[in-house]
């Protein structure tokens, strides 16, 4: 009644999901990186230092990621990219997200700008 697979086939049967993984990961990377390009640099500037070209205008400055996610959680920046600064007690300047980008998004934000720190 069942079939058996070759451990040949379970191999690269296995492989194969592991690479269509890393892909997925990798296009999500790619996303996270364009979203934030377009949205995030402005203000924050390319490496998350708050040093954009707009930053100078703003009042208070964005902070350096370094210094502004030190002890957040996953799910305090995600708060923070959807819902706004002003939803968490910071700078009403920095815009909430959550009705432009979806929760797999804001996850590949989250991570990449985790990466910038």
């Amino acid at each position: 009644m069942y079939s058996t697979l070759r451990p040949t086939r379970v191999a690269l049967l296995a492989a194969a999901c592991l690479l269509t993984g890393f892909m997925a990961s990798a296009a999500l990377a790619d996303d996270a990186k364009s979203t934030y390009d377009k949205t995030c640099v402005p203000c924050h500037g390319a490496a998350g230092k708050g040093d954009g070209a707009a930053a100078k205008m703003l009042k208070p400055p964005p902070q350096d990621f370094a210094v502004a996610l030190k002890g957040k959680s996953d799910a305090d920046i995600s708060k923070i990219i959807k819902e706004g600064g002003k939803a968490v007690g910071k700078s009403a300047s920095m815009p909430a997200y959550g009705a432009k980008l979806n929760d797999d998004q804001i996850k590949g934000m989250v991570d990449y700008i985790k990466g910038l720190k």
